[in-house]
């Protein structure tokens, strides 16, 4: 199970968990894993706090974060996040705005406290996300800046690699992992059509051995529909050098969801998801509820592209994270398919384990097949 992306960020297993839980990032490190911070809608002053807790816990584990930059975005080129926001919200159509208060107020969703409104974009630009990056930056032990959408920009590579990190970038398609190699990214993470959150539409047993072989000797971590150590033990066979995981961190006994959010994740079945681009604008993973079938019938408005659909829905987000059971039926709930394998909570050190004690199982099963 011990790779060379083991050796190179010094830890155990090649498990990777995409959160947005500090706790969740501390625990997979110490038990041997590799944490990643989720920072997409948080403000800088809450990341610069999250880090230096995670650094304070953490012990001398190392962990990374994960911004938004995609390759396409309303508003490309325009650096400068005041002038970028003002253009922006002048693009949102009023009816859009419209539709999700009518549809927040019809599940009577209540309305976020005078003065507790979220900033409507936070990441999903080079302009918003390059100050998270550099916040990281200033902390030593995280070690590897991902990039979720797209090949994050030669400057911000550059700019990475100067500080002694890594740069890591997901993508679903060959044509993504190419140019992530030849761009310079240190590892990339192959995601196939069954993952959470934003996923493209290829399966992930045919993409991961075509991006393996086509970066190699660049490491590709497989994601999307890994949630046992038998998954596992299949992405490595297939030529993955890590698994980069999301989903089964979302049910965990330190994970930040409500208990209303973690009982729909552990009712739900794999046949439960939808790709929707109703909250960010772009192809996104998650639980099938009420939202994702207003915006998907023909008499209601067609989300819009990313970052304007995002900035549409950030209080949206606030408002059923805040007011919990009442708001599930328009909830925002990425997560994979695995999640039909998710079915109890567990601490996140016996999540890890239990995937390690699957994967030599599987490995020694294999073995037995062998002849002689």
């Amino acid at each position: 199970m011990h790779t060379e992306l083991c050796d190179r960020l010094g830890i155990e297993f090649p498990i990777f968990a995409f959160t947005h839980c500090r706790d969740v990032v501390v625990e997979v490190s110490k038990a041997g894993g590799f944490g990643v911070l989720g920072v997409v809608g948080f403000t800088n002053e809450e990341i610069e706090m999250e880090l230096k807790w995670i650094d304070e816990h953490i012990g001398d584990k190392p962990y990374g974060i994960d911004v938004v930059i995609p390759g396409k975005y309303e508003g490309m080129g325009e650096l400068d996040p005041e002038k970028l926001e003002a253009q922006l919200k002048a693009m949102v159509p009023q009816q859009h705005r419209d539709f999700v208060e009518k549809l927040l107020s019809d599940h009577g969703v209540p309305e976020l406290p005078a003065g507790q409104e979220r900033n409507e974009l936070l990441g999903w630009t080079e302009a918003t996300a390059t100050p998270q990056v550099d916040i990281a930056l200033g902390h030593e032990k995280c070690r590897l800046i991902a990039n979720a959408l797209g090949t994050p920009p030669k400057d911000v590579i550059d700019h990475i690699h100067e500080s002694g990190r890594l740069v890591a970038a997901l993508c679903g398609r060959l044509k993504q992992a190419r140019r992530h190699k030849e761009a310079g990214v240190d590892i990339i993470i192959a995601q196939g059509g069954e993952g959470g959150g934003h996923t493209g539409d290829i399966g992930s047993v045919v993409l991961w051995p075509q991006i393996a072989e086509a970066v190699a000797p660049t490491p590709m971590l497989a994601a999307g529909g890994v949630g046992t150590g038998r998954q596992m033990a299949a992405a490595l066979a297939m030529g993955a050098a890590g698994v980069w995981t999301g989903s089964l961190w979302l049910t965990v006994e330190e994970a930040a969801a409500e208990p209303p959010q973690r009982q729909s994740y552990l009712d739900a079945t794999s046949e439960d998801t939808i790709r929707s681009r109703s909250w960010t604008g772009k192809p996104c993973r998650m639980l099938k509820n009420e939202w994702t079938e207003a915006w998907g019938r023909e008499d209601t408005p067609d989300p819009l592209g990313m970052p304007l659909q995002g900035m549409v829905t950030a209080n949206a987000i606030a408002r059923v994270h805040r007011y919990g059971k009442d708001a599930q039926p328009v909830a925002f709930n990425p997560v994979g398919q695995v999640v039909g394998q998710i079915n109890e909570v567990q601490s996140t050190r016996e999540v890890v384990m239990a995937m390690v004690d699957d994967y030599l199982e599987a490995v020694e099963r294999l073995n037995t097949l062998l002849p002689g």
